[in-house]
Formats: structure tokens, C-alpha cells, sequence
């Protein structure tokens, strides 16, 4: 999940389990609706950006052969500025989707390939050298093939050695970890029975506290289980057959019958999740349980033998995400037997530990998470997943190296005084608002004010000393990780907040927003062409670039960031009129966009994908705005080259299992749809000649404005 690539900005609600320190800034530019922070030292041996390629967007003759100019831009914009792009490129034979975002990701991966054989001739045991060694134990499929199930063996003994339920309880609890995607709270994520998460208190900004979500499940979300429609009962019969050969890959006896169970067991598992557009509503979320209070509230597991064998006896409380969850599964522990359990047990371990166990087995993850779920005919190449192993293990010893080399001093400055005009546009927007009323305003504008935005990286990097690295270990480094990330997120429990941790690694190519921290991450692999590029006009980069950035503080006001005030805590800061306002308007861009059918059986869920479609909206008209400002000459051609910007920010062609996924699982709307929000701004329309009766046209008062 965590390394599918897609853009991953939604209005998330904290970080990774990191443990990073408060960051050293020497300074704090003081600008109306905006902290940037300052690197405290210049970066060594930084490269400047080099000058714009033919893959760089722009108005250039390269722009106008990826457009297909046969299309009207008020009939398909996205055709319109893509088309050309679309007819000329086939999506490669390991990915379920391909486009700006894949590119990019594979052209980083690449350069951190670089930097991992850099690393190969660092001192041993520095933090260098864990990345190759790592790197390096998790390429060697001879060795990883040599050993065999050999590594496995003691955790599916452990589980053939339970003899009761309350056993049962203590492997569950051991089995806990900080595996929740930060970057998708709202969704499934991990296959472990529940997911702990460490972030702010919801009602106390200044510690961390434990968030407990829900999880068990081995297909992407409940929808797979529970939906009628007959392609996902296509994929839940493969899913079967997948439980079924990969335990008899590991010599499971009658492994179809144990399969069957499994399938069972997760499908009573996923009638108790909440929907994807449930599980985003963090009012729904907003439940806090007394860990004494959790035998009344869930019966049927041995909590208290479940926080003993998950080291959280001390932990006094913890917010419920998902109480459904906790309770059903609670009730599952104790009316279903003891067998199916360890069925279900022996499976996830061995489909959680598959990467790094026998080629058998990464083969048949594949032919299922790769093939049947996404539609990807073969498998990406060893050193991709090496990569994505490595940036998920050891991210900002890699992190750091990435920025020393790949990101400019320049740029880093071009980006804040964007941030700084983008800002300033979107509070001047709150100050002119004719709906809202003055106190609602005044705590809008506050939220500007402290809004933290890290630029590139970190100022100070996490410390790995306490992680054990082999080279000759692949399953043992994979084990270490996962442990180290949940001890380090143990840690934070209680502590003070710190609203400058990162939750995304400089080689990443993503962004994000934080309204528990009311801060955001821009990290320095998506600040490069063609999203940024220190060569091209200030429209093309305030289309590109600029509309990320508005989307991700427009984040911050969506229907689920304007829940949160200036610190972070989940409270009701607006006027009931001008909250029925804004609610009003978010309707109108549910019903605009549940309207797009991708397929004539499926549509787009609007209120779903709200969050982001109401960040996409005001993310794009505050970047117009921003760009308009501070670009002098700007007349309707630089337009032109803005909104074409902004489309072909989002090229991007899908397989058919692969958009199916995204529109059922993801809280973003494909992004030729994300393309269509042009349609609601009024500068759009003069600068394509967008006429009454053509197909994207919008009467002026149709047009969905939220801010």
C-alpha cells in the first residue's frame, strides 16, 4: 500500500511512527499564513536543477504533441491537453497504471540505486552501510531460496503451540505494529488483526497517544468481501486460490479446506469494518476507551494478556477508531475455533513475509496482488521491490543522501516563496469571502498563521544506531524493521508533540497535509520536473507544482481538515451558517462528481473522494490566484499554459483492475477526472473559448465554489 504510486495527499491525520527530535531552525520567516522552515546550514555537494527537458511540461512544441488539438478543450480537457500523450504510451508490463507519478517514482528509484551502491563503501555498521547491507541481503534471491521456509519456522511453530483462546490473545498482541499506512489512517492497511497508530491526541495537541484501527484482512478493503458486483466475485475466488497455494507452498496439509476457512474467517472479519467513506469521517472516529474498559466494551479476547504481550499494560487509554472492528473481531477470537485461527495465522505469515521468503512465493503474491487485483501482466523487476523495501526500512538514512545530491539550495528558496505567495493568496481569499462571518474567518486565518510547511527534508534526521542490519539476512532485516518501528512509536506515548516531525522521506514523490500538526510535507523528489523546474515559466510551476501545493494547505479546510483548529485538535471552530454553507457546497461537488462513470457499471463515490476534490478545488483556484499575483505580464495565453500545466500534472493511463481498485478503495478520483476541476473556475473558460453546449461547459452559477 505504502509504495503503490499514486498521490497520496489526502487530509491526512499524522505521521509516521518516527521518532524524530524538534527540528533546529535559525529562522522562521514571519509572512502572512505561513511558518516555512529554513535549513539551519546549506546542503554539501547539492546539484542544480538542470534546465528543462522534453519531459518537462510546458506550452513547448514537445507540450503540443502529448495534446490532441482534434478534441474541443470544453469537451474533454484532458484529451485535450493528453490525448497525444495517451495514444503514444503503453503502460509497462509491471505496472496496473502508468503516468507523470510512475515515471518520476522510477526515474528516483533510480538515483537512490546510485546512492544505495554509494553506500556499499561506507564504514561497516554506519547507517550508510545499512542501506546497502539491506539493500543488498534482500536481492539475493540464491540465498533467500537456499534457506527455504527455514526462517519462518519458529513463527509457525509458535502458532502450531497454541493450546486457548487467551494464547490466542497474546500472539495477537504480539504480533501488533505501527504498520498502518499514515498516509491512508481512513482505509485498511495492515493484515495484522488490528493496526496501532501514534499520533496527537485528538482533544490534547501537545502529546502523543495510541489510535487502534482495523485490520485482518488480506484483499484491499471490506468492499472485496461484501460487494455483489460480479468482478469482485471473480477476485474473492482468486484470493481463495491464492490462500490455498500459498499455504501449500509451505506444506500445509489439506490446504484447500484450510483455505476455505481462512476465507471465512476474513469475510465475518470484514463485516465488521466501516466503509472507506465511514472510516473518513472523524467525528465517527473521535472514541476513546479506558484500557480497563476494553473486556466490557469487546468481549471475547483476553485484552489484558493482549496489551501484556504487546508491551502497552502502562497505556492508561486509546482512541477506537474503529469500534465495529475491535468488537467483531474480539467476537470472533471467541466463537470461532482454535484451528481456523492458526489457518488464518499460518497464512498471514507466511503472505506478510512472502517478499522475502522462497521465488515460489513471491510469485504467487504476484500472480494475486500483482495480476488478478491489478491486472499488472508480470511481475516488476528484484531490485524495484529492493528499492521500496529499503526507502520502507531505513527511509531517511537514504533520505538525507538523496537530498545532499538531488536537491538545490535554489530550488528549496523557489519553492518557499511559492509556499509564501500561495499562502498569502489563500488567506486573502478567507478576507473576501462574502458568506463567512468574522470569528469564522479569524479562525481560519489562525490556522494559516502557525501552519508549519517543511520544504525538501527534514532539518534533523532520525537516528537508526539501534538497528541491526545484515547483509545475508533478508528475513531477519525485514523482522528488525518492523519491531524497530513499533518501538519507536512505543516511545512516543505521552510525550510531547512535536509539529515538525515528517511523516514522507525526501526521495519520495508525494506530498502531504497534516491537520493534527497542521503542518505539510513537500518532499524533494516531487520538487523536480516536470513538477517543478527552476527553468520553465512561473505559470507552468504554479500550475504544476503551485496546484500541489494549494492542494495540501487546502487540506487543511476540507470536510475533514476544518474540523481541526490552529492546534490541531478536533473542534467545531465555525458558525452553524456558515457551516451549512460550506456543507452545502461540498454537496454540490459530490453530486458533480459522482455523476463521472468510468464504467457503465461503476461511478465515481463523490462523497468518498470529497476530501480531495474539494482540495484539488481550491488547491487549483489559490495557485491561479497566487500566480496571478506575482507573475506581471500574465494575460490569457500565460493562462493557457497554467491550465495545461495543471492537466498534464495528472497523465496517467490505468489498467482496467487497477482504476477498478482506485475507485473502490481510494479516496482520490482518477486522475482524468481530477483534470475536469477546471471546468469550476471562470478563468478557464476565456482561455480555451469554452462555449455554452459543449460537454464541460458550467452555467456560472453551476460552477461548485467551497472557498
Amino acid at each position: 500500500m505504502k509504495k503503490l504510486i499514486r498521490f497520496k495527499c489526502s487530509a491526512q491525520l499524522g505521521c509516521l511512527p518516527l521518532n524524530l527530535s524538534k527540528l533546529s531552525l535559525t529562522l522562521m520567516l514571519a509572512v502572512p499564513g505561513v511558518l516555512v522552515a529554513v535549513p539551519a546550514r546549506a546542503q554539501q555537494n547539492a546539484i542544480v536543477q538542470a534546465p528543462a527537458s522534453s519531459s518537462t511540461i510546458s506550452s513547448s512544441t514537445a507540450s503540443r504533441n502529448r495534446m490532441d488539438q482534434r478534441v474541443a478543450a470544453g469537451d474533454d480537457f484532458n484529451r485535450y491537453a493528453n490525448g497525444g500523450w495517451e495514444d503514444a504510451t503503453e503502460i509497462p508490463a509491471d505496472k496496473g497504471s502508468w503516468g507523470i507519478f510512475g515515471q518520476l517514482s522510477e526515474d528516483t528509484d533510480k538515483k537512490v540505486v546510485k546512492l544505495i551502491e554509494q553506500a556499499a563503501q561506507a564504514t561497516a555498521g554506519s547507517e550508510a552501510r545499512k542501506v546497502a547491507d539491506f539493500y543488498q541481503a534482500y536481492l539475493d534471491m540464491a540465498s533467500i531460496n537456499q534457506l527455504g521456509l527455514a526462517p519462518l519456522q519458529a513463527q509457525l511453530q509458535r502458532i502450531d503451540a497454541l493450546t486457548n483462546k487467551s494464547a490466542l490473545s497474546s500472539y495477537l498482541g504480539q504480533q501488533l505494529r505501527a504498520d498502518v499506512d499514515p498516509l491512508n489512517v481512513t482505509n485498511l492497511s495492515t493484515e495484522n488483526l488490528f493496526g496501532l497508530w501514534v499520533a496527537q491526541d485528538f482533544h490534547d495537541h501537545s502529546r502523543y497517544t495510541g489510535y487502534l484501527l482495523q485490520g485482518g484482512l488480506g484483499m484491499p478493503d471490506r468492499e472485496y468481501y461484501v460487494s455483489r458486483n460480479p468482478k469482485m466475485a471473480a477476485l474473492r475466488s482468486s484470493y481463495r486460490t491464492h490462500i490455498a497455494n500459498m499455504l501449500g507452498l509451505a506444506g500445509v496439509a489439506d490446504a484447500e479446506a484450510a483455505a476455505q476457512r481462512v476465507m471465512a474467517l476474513e469475510t465475518q472479519i470484514a463485516r465488521s469494518h466501516v466503509s472507506r467513506e465511514i472510516s473518513s469521517n472523524v467525528l465517527k472516529a473521535d472514541t476513546s476507551w479506558r484500557s480497563a474498559d476494553f473486556s466490557r466494551l469487546a468481549p471475547g479476547m483476553d485484552w489484558p494478556a493482549y496489551f501484556a504481550a504487546a508491551e502497552l499494560s502502562a497505556q492508561a487509554s486509546f482512541m477506537v477508531w474503529h469500534p465495529s472492528a475491535l468488537k467483531g473481531a474480539a467476537k470472533l477470537v471467541a466463537a470461532t475455533s482454535l484451528d481456523s485461527w492458526k489457518d488464518y495465522l499460518r497464512f498471514h505469515a507466511i503472505n506478510q513475509h512472502a517478499s522475502v521468503l522462497p521465488q515460489a512465493f513471491v510469485d504467487q503474491k504476484f500472480a494475486f496482488y500483482g495480476a488478478a487485483l491489478n491486472g499488472t501482466p508480470e511481475p516488476a523487476p528484484r531490485w524495484k521491490n529492493a528499492v521500496a523495501a529499503t526507502n520502507n526500512s531505513l527511509a531517511e538514512v537514504l533520505g538525507k543522501l538523496y537530498a545532499e545530491q538531488h536537491f538545490s539550495p535554489q530550488a528549496k528558496a523557489k519553492v518557499q516563496d511559492m509556499v509564501v505567495n500561495i499562502l498569502a493568496a489563500f488567506s486573502q481569499r478567507i478576507a473576501a469571502l462574502d458568506w463567512m462571518a468574522a470569528s469564522t474567518k479569524a479562525e481560519a486565518q489562525a490556522k494559516l498563521k502557525v501552519m508549519y510547511v517543511g520544504v525538501g527534508y527534514p532539518d534533523k534526521w532520525r537516528d537508526y544506531s539501534g538497528l541491526q542490519v545484515s547483509a545475508t539476512d533478508a528475513y531477519g532485516n525485514q523482522e528488525r524493521t518492523e519491531i524497530f518501528a513499533y518501538q519507536q512509536a512505543k516511545a512516543k506515548l505521552g510525550k510531547a508533540v512535536d509539529a515538525t516531525e515528517w511523516c514522507m522521506y525526501p526521495q519520495e514523490v508525494n506530498a502531504v497535509n497534516m491537520p493534527m500538526q497542521n503542518a505539510l510535507n513537500f518532499p524533494a523528489a516531487i520538487l523536480q520536473a516536470p513538477f517543478f523546474d527552476l527553468a520553465v515559466s512561473d505559470a507552468v510551476n504554479y500550475g504544476a507544482i503551485g496546484a500541489i501545493i494549494g492542494h495540501e494547505i487546502s487540506h487543511s479546510f476540507d470536510n475533514s481538515g476544518a474540523q481541526f483548529d490552529a492546534k490541531g485538535e478536533l473542534r467545531n471552530w465555525w458558525s452553524k451558517a456558515d457551516l451549512a454553507h460550506f456543507q452545502k457546497s461540498s454537496k454540490a461537488l459530490v453530486a458533480q462528481y459522482s455523476a463521472y462513470k468510468p464504467f457503465p457499471d461503476l461511478a465515481i463515490n463523490g462523497q468518498q473522494t470529497l476530501d480531495e476534490n474539494i482540495a484539488d478545488l481550491a488547491g487549483l483556484q489559490v495557485a491561479y490566484n497566487a500566480y496571478r499575483s506575482s507573475v506581471a505580464n500574465a494575460n490569457e495565453e500565460t493562462d493557457k499554459e497554467f491550465f495545461l500545466a495543471y492537466a498534464e500534472s495528472w497523465r496517467n493511463k490505468f489498467r482496467e483492475p487497477s482504476l477498478r481498485n482506485q475507485i473502490a478503495t481510494n479516496g482520490h478520483a482518477p486522475a482524468a477526472y481530477r483534470v475536469l476541476t477546471v471546468r469550476n473556475l471562470d478563468a478557464w473558460y476565456p482561455a480555451f473559448n469554452v462555449q455554452s453546449g459543449q460537454r464541460l461547459y458550467l452555467a456560472p452559477k453551476a460552477r461548485v465554489r467551497v472557498w
